[in-house]
């Protein structure tokens, strides 16, 4: 019996497989089925190229279903930025001078797979803080003179009345206006009155009659994607900057563009916002509710996100005294914030100068801002807007450069109501201390560091406080 319970012992043992079984010759060898793999492993994987600003790139081995927001995510994650909602994928076709914000949910690949070989695409990787601004605030995307209602419902609707109709499968308002369009095969442009509708984009051959005898079919948006023109007037010969076009999903020559050009920012921004919310409708609003929701076979996008810091998660904390207090009114935070920030800097200024002179501290003081986020070297003005265009035409979205008229001053460039202002910061010298303003003297900075932070809290004589600023990010 023992050797029998013995025996036993040894037959529970679980057999040890061979690590090399290629090296064993024995009929008798087991072979790994594909079938017993994982159905992870059996994904299809491809190398894809993504660009930042400052042209460097980064190439990502991803599965070839994976979606623009997953990508953003994985790049946020590679390069420990903080998400705040804003990182979107760009799609640029150089060759023909368009971009567009590639949408959360779109495949990465079916976009690639609409590239020509010959032609220089490329994807970027950047932030566009007005992707889904108009959830926020419709209101300033729609203006009165450029959408109707349905006669059935009152002309006075409400922010969310207006996003229920866009989202709605009944009701849809009508946008209408003039754009400039061009003919296939001709290049003169034309001007005639649109009509957008839940079937597609009509224009009127009779004025501005809304009557359908006088409606033409121009275009609709299942088939196609709508790009933004990014070099305005000088390839297509439009006859203003704010030109978009529609280009079908299939690969195609550049006679298969439908392509339009608005009268101003504010009409082009209106059109290009209402043919996004009639293409996708509901799915834009859950990427806008559900910004982390990735798809399940993409592991390293599982990782919960970096907690992004609001200002709704701060408190002002006051420990001058033996017990610490959280500082109610908004007045005090904000003389003790100031007074925070005014002794920290001179702290660092004696540390980073105590072996200086005080020429060595001026200068110092006159080159601080070349190494912050929001100051951009030598750039022109249009670069500028440019660059605050790709962000995004948001309230509060700027950055600061040197001025190209005056070689001694800087240029604050900022973002408000759909326009682009420009606002010259003039150094002024008082008692041989050298200042930085806005507004002729009346508040002065040491430099441009402490001129921003102030803006960043008070709207002073800016039509509103910055927010957001434009960088040149890296991968």
């Amino acid at each position: 019996n023992r050797r029998k319970k013995k025996d036993d012992n040894i037959l529970e043992i679980p057999s040890i497989p061979n690590p090399f079984p290629e090296l064993c010759c024995s009929p008798f060898a087991s072979v790994l089925s594909a079938s017993l793999l994982p159905k992870a492993t059996s994904r299809k994987k491809q190398v894809i190229k993504v660009y930042s600003e400052d042209d460097t790139s980064r190439a990502l081995e991803v599965p070839s279903d994976i979606t623009a927001r997953d990508v953003c995510q994985l790049l946020i994650l590679k390069n420990h930025y903080i998400d705040d909602h804003s990182w979107t994928l760009f799609e640029q076709l150089t060759h023909r001078g368009l971009g567009r914000a590639i949408e959360d949910h779109e495949l990465v690949m079916e976009v690639q797979s609409s590239w020509v070989m010959e032609e220089e695409n490329k994807l970027y990787f950047r932030k566009n803080y007005a992707k889904y601004e108009f959830f926020k605030n419709p209101l300033s995307f729609f203006p009165d003179h450029m959408i109707s209602f349905p006669s059935e419902i009152d002309a006075a609707v409400s922010h969310s009345g207006i996003l229920q109709m866009f989202l709605s499968s009944s009701t849809y308002p009508e946008i209408h206006g003039y754009l400039h369009a061009k003919e296939q095969g001709k290049k003169a442009w034309k001007k005639m009155y649109f009509l957008l509708r839940r079937s597609g984009l009509y224009f009127s051959t009779k004025g501005t009659s809304k009557e359908p005898r006088h409606l033409q079919f121009f275009c609709e948006f299942s088939n196609s994607d709508m790009y933004m023109s990014l070099t305005g007037k000088k390839v297509s010969g439009a006859p203003t900057n704010y030109g978009f076009c529609f280009k079908p999903n299939k690969s195609g020559g550049t006679r298969d563009l439908k392509q339009l050009c608005a009268d101003d920012e504010q009409s082009r921004t209106c059109w290009m916002t209402a043919i996004r919310l009639l293409k996708y409708g509901m799915q834009l609003y859950q990427n806008y509710l559900q910004p982390y929701q990735g798809r399940s076979g993409c592991s390293p996008l599982n990782v919960t996100p970096m907690r992004s810091i609001s200002e709704n998660s701060l408190v002002a904390m006051d420990f001058s005294g033996h017990r610490s207090r959280i500082i109610e009114n908004p007045t005090e935070a904000l003389s003790v914030a100031v007074e925070e920030g005014l002794a920290w800097r001179r702290r660092g200024c004696l540390r980073l100068n105590s072996h200086g002179s005080p020429i060595a501290m001026s200068n110092m003081g006159m080159s601080i801002h070349r190494s912050q986020s929001w100051f951009h070297h030598k750039i022109s003005r249009e670069e500028a807007q440019r660059l605050i265009l790709q962000h995004g035409l948001v309230d509060g979205v700027f950055l600061v450069r040197d001025s190209q008229s005056n070689p001694k001053t800087f240029v604050l460039s900022l973002s408000h109501g759909l326009k682009i202002k420009h606002f010259q910061i003039v150094p002024l010298e008082d008692d041989g201390k050298l200042f930085y303003t806005l507004d002729d003297g009346h508040t002065r900075f040491t430099d441009l560091i402490q001129l921003v932070e102030f803006y960043q809290l008070n709207k002073g004589v800016l039509p509103c406080k910055l927010k957001h600023y434009c960088a040149r990010i890296a991968l």
